[in-house]
Order: structure tokens, then C-alpha cells, then sequence
């Protein structure tokens, strides 16, 4: 099968070669996905699961790619909750990666079934997005109608969705990012927007909710802005800064079959945009992630037509 490998950390995207690879089996647990679209997020590229495995020796080359959507093929001994031809999306273990290739095995539990309505490129792109915000909104900043979040990078593929989540919650949304991103993130629902490199953060005043998409100088400053009670909510790493009668929340996100139907259904409904920008075939994937220019939305990659 053709796949995407990398074999050099150093390298980023511009060490990934298209290759060919072994079709893999589908193990105790798993099923086989016959990948029709797939996702990639470049900081994959920096994680530890992306080179070794659970017990550090090294894994390359290695097929990067978390994010998938595509149908089942075959099972693996005593899987269940999904069956051969069934339309699914979701992902794969960061230990295991592998959507960047035109078949991966992935455990069943870590995927939803994709409605017929839904396109394939539709589900690769709101997989990890979508339960990035649903769970840093609501399992780890317990949202609130009624209260105010401030979406950093919220014209980008994790932002949009915190945006529109946040807005269908009852909170009220005040966007971030860099002044050509404004009418995008106002377009995703955010009700106000602070420009970082030209706007002063702190005039925004206090909030209830800070969704971090940066770290470094915006988080810390973040931090001031969080109401008491409030919660600071990053997935930028691990951070010093706290607020001074609340919380700070560093998060990695897990799969959850229950919360990719609700994503996937208010997507159906209209409810959801995904925020995709280049869809690319598997044979042109190398140069679409190695662009000079700032995407715009995230990339997914379609591995069958």
C-alpha cells in the first residue's frame, strides 16, 4: 500500500516520503480501515509516540497521521460495536499514527460510525478538533451558559470549533489572532475579536474561560484575564501560569465514540462548520505540508477519490 513515512525528527515535514509499505493487520480489538481521507497535525512531528513506543525504542520509519475517516474492512479477534463495510471516522492511538497511508489498523473503540450524509474529507477534519474543544469546553472548563470564553486562534481548526461550541452552549466568545484572521473568526460566531499583534489582550477584561492555542506570553497573560472560579484551559503544554483564584487545565485529548456522534451529529444539522483549507491526494501529501504560506484551515489529505 502506499503510505506517508518519516524516518528523521530533525527533518519536520520536509523529511516525508511516500512509500510503499505493508498492508497492516488488524489485531486483538481492532479493525481494519480502508483510510478515504486523513488529517495530520504538523506538531506530531515533535511527540515522543511519534518515534518510539510505550517502551521507548524506536519505531521509524514511522507513518504519521492521527486523524482518519474511511470503511472497515476487517476485524480483528473479539472486536466489537463495529462491522465490516461500516462508514467510520475518528482516531488512531499517537503510538500507532498511521492515517497517512491508504489502510490503517486502529482500535475500534477510538472510532464512530460516519453518517452516509457525511463526507469522508468532513469527518478526517473534525475528529480531533472537534473533541479538543468539546473536551477542554466541557469535561475540563466545565462551561456555563452565561458565561464568556476567550478562543485563542480562532480562526483556526481547533479555535473555529471552540468558537462554535461555545456560542451553541449560551457562552458569550471573544476570538483572538493576527489582524488577517478577523473576519474569519467573527464568520465562525465569535462576538468580539482581539487582534494579538496590534490590540491590547488585557483590555478584554475578565472572563470565565480561556482556551489556549499558544502558550508561551499570550498564555501567561492569559492567565490575568480568568475570573475568580475561572479555568485556564491549554493544550500549548504544560504551563506556569495560573490564575489567581482559579484554575489552569493542561489537557491531552482522548477518543470518545459517544462524543465524536454528538460532534458528527450537530455537523449533519448545521449546527458545526469544520474549518477545512487544502484537500490534497496522498500522492501530492508531501508538498501540501511542506507550503510556504500560513494555512488557512486545516489540510486533509484524500487518500481515495
Amino acid at each position: 500500500m502506499k503510505a506517508i513515512v518519516v524516518t528523521d525528527q530533525a527533518a519536520g515535514t520536509a523529511g516525508m516520503k511516500l512509500v510503499e509499505r505493508p498492508e497492516p493487520q488488524a489485531a486483538i480489538n481492532d479493525v481494519l480501515v480502508q483510510v478515504h481521507a486523513s488529517g495530520f497535525t504538523s506538531g506530531e512531528l515533535t511527540w515522543p509516540s511519534t518515534w518510539t513506543d510505550r517502551l521507548d525504542r524506536d519505531r521509524t520509519p514511522s507513518i504519521p497521521g492521527q486523524e482518519l475517516a474511511g470503511v472497515v474492512t476487517a476485524l480483528g479477534y473479539g472486536t466489537t460495536g463495529l462491522s465490516v463495510g461500516q462508514r467510520v471516522f475518528g482516531l488512531s492511538d499517537s503510538y500507532r499514527g498511521g492515517t497517512l497511508a491508504e489502510y490503517v489498523a486502529v482500535e475500534a473503540h477510538n472510532l464512530a460510525q460516519l453518517p452516509g450524509d457525511v463526507e469522508f474529507t468532513v469527518g478526517a477534519s473534525v475528529a480531533m478538533p472537534g473533541l479538543t474543544a468539546w473536551q477542554g469546553l466541557f469535561q475540563h472548563g466545565r462551561l456555563q451558559a452565561g458565561q464568556s470564553v476567550l478562543a485563542h486562534g480562532a480562526a483556526g481548526a481547533v479555535g473555529s470549533m471552540v468558537t462554535q461550541l461555545a456560542r451553541e452552549a449560551g457562552a458569550y466568545v471573544i476570538g483572538t489572532g493576527r489582524a488577517p484572521d478577523r473576519q474569519k473568526a467573527l464568520d465562525f460566531g465569535a462576538q468580539e475579536f482581539v487582534d494579538l499583534d496590534n490590540n491590547v489582550l488585557e483590555d478584554v477584561g475578565g472572563v470565565d474561560l480561556v482556551f489556549d492555542v499558544i502558550g508561551g506570553d499570550v498564555g501567561k497573560r492569559s492567565a490575568g484575564l480568568i475570573r475568580a472560579g475561572g479555568t485556564l484551559v491549554t493544550i500549548a503544554g504544560p504551563t506556569e501560569a495560573r490564575p489567581a483564584d482559579g484554575l489552569t487545565i493542561d489537557f491531552v485529548l482522548v477518543s470518545d465514540r459517544a462524543q465524536l456522534s454528538e460532534i458528527v451529529q450537530r455537523v449533519r444539522d448545521g449546527r458545526l462548520r469544520t474549518n477545512i483549507g487544502t484537500v490534497s491526494t496522498l500522492d501530492d501529501a508531501v508538498a501540501a505540508f511542506n507550503r510556504t504560506e500560513r494555512p488557512k484551515g486545516k489540510t486533509i489529505i484524500r487518500v481515495r477519490s
